[in-house]
């Protein structure tokens, strides 16, 4: 404008402004800028996709406004056959949108928090199938149990096999020592069997026993959130995606998923979580100035109670129930229970132990009653925990061999088979019976004993490899010339 004001050509103007011609000589007629001259679009360059079912939609929103905009599409779509296209939902899920903020109720407000440092530590447990971990080749489906400390983000975790009161023991209780101090308060959310009294029909919910000692010993005041609000346990409930982010991706750079133990795979997520703590390093000194000391001693991990073994030769612990050798029959014995295993004892002496059973699963242990089932076969066709006594495939295949041969005594048979397994091991019984079904022979216990009785051979001795010593040949070849 100023160069074609100041007497220059308008198409000099316009290539210098880096327009067409045309354009500029519009500005220079209206005097004034493309601002001022640009109009809103509100007009269509089509038709509406959705003008048949709009007045339907709104409708529905005004009776439900918190329908899913896909779901009030299909639905649509199904009631209205062939009056709207397929592929408006896009359309229809951003016009939707915009009624919703012109017309829709007001959305929840989320208050952001201050948190003070040492004030509180969250718990909570998160499954980690995610990960694919194993555990020597097994599969290992776990949970993590994972505390945050709100004002730093610092954050411990272990794996568990449960959301239990024994697994928060144990990731409440290495939190706090791997953190060298206890916050005031102890948050948890009220979904959990661990730390509540759950009933049905009762928005209340109180802290159990167990979870209220626990707090007691380590100095800690329980805190607990509103029902169905997780956002009040937002820390833990953010921080847990990230974790998992952060295994996922050390468990690449390691270029295996799979762990010796469960202890290696614990030391890698502790390792894992002390990465991520030295992010955190200055805020986490500021709330360890402020922490309380630790009790001298842990609260006892695991737990205590006194069952009786039955004529069954079994003990039940948590609806669970364990086999015992059989001459403990009518005598109590002491469970000790803790996140992985139930060892029995009977005065203070371990007489079996057993991994924690997972939901009702019975552990039953076939040399605990192989001797008296040897005398009763006919128990075994319908015993109650037949299921437990094939301790690995090849027994199974064993049996179902025996069976299809001569279904009376297949029993009496298999049970040889076990009672060998438990005099001379299960390995070796395992061993010879998987070659004799290799070769389509019977299993038959007569012949695994008599191959198990047979002396071993001595491995032949290793002979001393020899090595000439050259010099005493050149002494001798001397002395032959001369």
């Amino acid at each position: 404008m100023k160069d074609y004001q100041s007497g220059g050509a308008l198409e000099r103007a316009a290539m210098k402004a880096g327009m067409h011609r045309e354009t500029a000589r519009r500005y220079v007629a209206a005097q004034t800028g493309p601002e001022a001259l640009k109009q809103p679009h509100t007009w269509r360059t089509r038709g509406d996709p959705l003008k048949d079912i709009w007045p339907e939609t709104e409708r529905w929103l005004e009776a439900s406004p918190e329908v899913e905009a896909k779901a009030l599409f299909e639905h649509l779509l199904a009631a209205h056959p062939g009056r709207v296209d397929g592929k408006a939902l896009r359309t229809f899920q951003r016009r939707v949108a915009e009624w919703l903020r012109r017309h829709g109720p007001p959305k929840e407000v989320f208050f952001a928090q201050r948190h003070a440092p040492a004030e509180c530590i969250q718990t909570d447990w998160t499954n980690a199938n995610e990960l694919v971990v194993t555990i020597a080749g097994a599969a290992c489906p776990h949970l993590l149990c994972h505390s945050v400390l709100p004002y730093s983000n610092w954050e411990w975790a272990i794996p568990c096999r449960s959301e239990s009161a024994h697994s928060l023991r144990s990731g409440l209780q290495a939190s706090l020592w791997a953190l060298g101090g206890v916050p005031r308060f102890s948050q948890t959310d009220q979904s959990s069997t661990a730390t509540h009294q759950l009933k049905r029909g009762e928005s209340r919910r109180g802290f159990n026993v167990d979870y209220v000692s626990l707090c007691a010993h380590l100095g800690l005041e329980p805190r607990t959130i509103g029902v169905a609000c997780p956002n009040q346990n937002g820390d833990v409930e953010a921080a847990q995606g990230v974790l998992k982010r952060r295994l996922k991706n050390q468990l690449i750079l390691r270029q295996s998923r799979d762990f010796a133990s469960a202890m290696a795979y614990a030391e890698f997520v502790a390792g894992v979580c002390r990465g991520a703590n030295t992010l955190r390093a200055p805020k986490l000194a500021e709330e360890r100035a402020l922490l309380r000391a630790l009790p001298p001693t842990r609260f006892p991990e695991s737990e205590e109670v006194t069952v009786r073994v039955s004529s069954y030769s079994t003990a039940r612990v948590r609806d669970c129930a364990y086999s015992l050798p059989a001459r403990f029959i009518g005598a109590f014995v002491q469970a000790q229970l803790n996140e992985d295993t139930v060892r029995f004892l009977y005065r203070r002496e371990e007489v079996a132990s057993y991994p924690r059973s997972t939901g009702r699963e019975p552990r039953i242990d076939y040399r605990h009653v192989i001797a008296s089932l040897v005398q009763k076969p006919g128990a075994f066709a319908r015993y109650l925990y037949r299921e437990e006594l094939f301790p690995r495939p090849v027994f199974r295949h064993a049996y179902d061999r025996l069976h299809a041969l001569d279904e009376r005594t297949a029993s009496a048979r298999y049970l040889r088979l076990l009672q060998l397994a438990a005099e001379f091991g299960e390995d070796g019984v395992a061993d010879r019976l998987g070659a004799l079904l290799r070769e389509g022979a019977p299993p038959l216990a007569d012949v695994i004993e008599i191959q198990l009785r047979q002396p071993v051979s001595p491995p032949p001795a290793a002979l001393a490899v020899f090595t000439p010593e050259l010099a005493s040949y050149d002494a001798l070849l001397a002395e032959v010339a001369t």
